[in-house]
């Protein structure tokens, strides 16, 4: 194997998610390109927290919470996106619109991904599209 084929493979074994949730995010990610979604961030932080998925669906941007648990021992996946959390996720889409002056262009919508995967077993996805409204001070939808 030439330098570069080494190289390459170091990179891929480097850049792996290492955690569930990590690899939960990346097959969302995956999941949602074949959608027809276009990945603007991953990752995103802001004071609050960290947003996982910034996309945008037709004219509509989409903030994404991807959720993945093992099994539904306790819960579905999408339960862990409680009121909160959905507080939380609207002050951080609001910083971001604002961040990127969107506030007055586009449309926003919160959609959640939700992962089952069990170990040794392909994941189950389920994609809920608005899945909640913007909730708390600073709302931003209509």
């Amino acid at each position: 194997m030439d330098w570069a084929a080494t190289l390459r493979q170091r990179w891929r074994r480097w850049r792996r998610p290492r955690t569930l949730g990590e690899q939960g995010e990346e097959v969302a990610t995956r999941f949602l390109k074949r959608q027809g979604y276009l990945i603007l961030a991953r990752g995103d932080r802001g004071r609050l927290g960290e947003i996982d998925i910034v996309a945008v669906d037709q004219r509509t941007v989409v903030f994404v919470e991807v959720k993945t648990r093992r099994s539904h021992a306790k819960g579905h996946p999408a339960d862990a996106v409680d009121d909160a959390k959905q507080r939380r996720l609207t002050m951080l889409a609001l910083q971001y619109m604002k961040r990127h002056r969107l506030l007055d262009t586009a449309r926003a919508r919160f959609d959640i991904v939700a992962i089952t995967w069990p170990r040794d077993r392909k994941p189950t996805i389920a994609h809920y599209r608005n899945a909640f409204e913007a909730v708390g001070q600073g709302q931003m939808f209509h």
